[in-house]
């Protein structure tokens, strides 16, 4: 049951394919922003609602433009957008920093705010070639579209359908080996995300390998036989609002604050500041 039955919809939330117009002034700026970057040669790639639109065909409506880069060059892209004007901050070292102008907003992302997936270099190299908004630039590839929103699980966001009109917008033509080598240990949530799309689309079971399914549901067989009753309490990385009670209250292990320093260990103040 929704939280409130009476509640309208918000039409911005209903998935469709009917292009998106942007006001002529955030479509300015947001092209602005990628010749600025393509000019200074900043390795980045696209991502956010204009990825899922160059691999489902989904348009949906955004105030922010979304930029993965690593950890190493956003203060370098943050320095260029700062000499064209923009307000510029480092909201998070762990994972976003941020550029805004005219009320509209542009987010460079380096990973995931909890620290379990990190943009490295490869997630730059296998950006496919793309026009956005009349510029030549790259968006990020499905493979790393599907890994970056494993952990939006959380109450208030929920990106699951996505992965799956992804997985179904290609066709299954992905790189199996690269994504289940991008979620890591984090396999579970790919299984989960995975189950959730044969679930929509039993029709296209196929889509995702034979041999995935078998990997990935032996993986599981074996974890639920062998159990590690010493493997640490997860629920922090997924939601640390709603798992608050597990750490705080219960004294179960707070994983999300361990990745986070880990991942503030490799960003150093210098590399992190505009």
């Amino acid at each position: 049951m929704p939280d409130n039955p009476d509640a309208q919809p918000d039409a911005r939330l209903v998935t469709s394919s009917e292009p998106v117009t942007l006001p002529e002034k955030q479509e300015s700026l947001f092209q602005e922003v990628l010749v600025t970057l393509g000019k200074q040669h900043v390795p980045f790639v696209v991502a956010g609602a204009f990825a899922l639109q160059e691999h489902t065909g989904i348009c949906r409506w955004t105030k922010d433009l979304d930029i993965f880069l690593t950890a190493e060059n956003a203060p370098l892209a943050l320095k260029h957008l700062a000499s064209k004007g923009f307000d510029c901050e480092v909201r998070d070292p762990v994972w976003l920093y941020k550029a805004h102008r005219d009320d509209f907003f542009v987010d460079l992302i380096t990973g995931m705010s909890n620290g379990a997936i990190i943009v490295d270099d490869s997630w730059i190299e296998h950006g496919r070639p793309a026009i956005v908004y009349g510029i030549s630039t790259r968006v990020l590839a499905p493979e790393e579209l599907i890994a970056s929103k494993l952990f939006v699980i959380r109450r208030e966001r929920f990106d699951g359908a996505d992965i799956a009109h992804v997985v179904y917008g290609t066709g299954g033509n992905l790189d199996w080996e690269r994504l289940l080598a991008l979620a890591g240990e984090h396999w579970e949530l790919l299984l989960w995300a995975l189950m959730l799309f044969r679930y929509v689309y039993p029709g296209q079971t196929h889509y995702v390998p034979p041999a995935l399914w078998n990997t990935l549901l032996e993986r599981f067989s074996k974890e639920v036989a062998n159990p590690n009753l010493n493997a640490k309490f997860r629920g922090s990385l997924v939601d640390d609002r709603m798992f608050a009670i597990d750490v705080n209250d219960w004294g179960l292990e707070n994983v999300l604050e361990e990745y986070r320093s880990n991942r503030l260990s490799h960003v150093s103040p210098a590399k992190a500041s505009v």
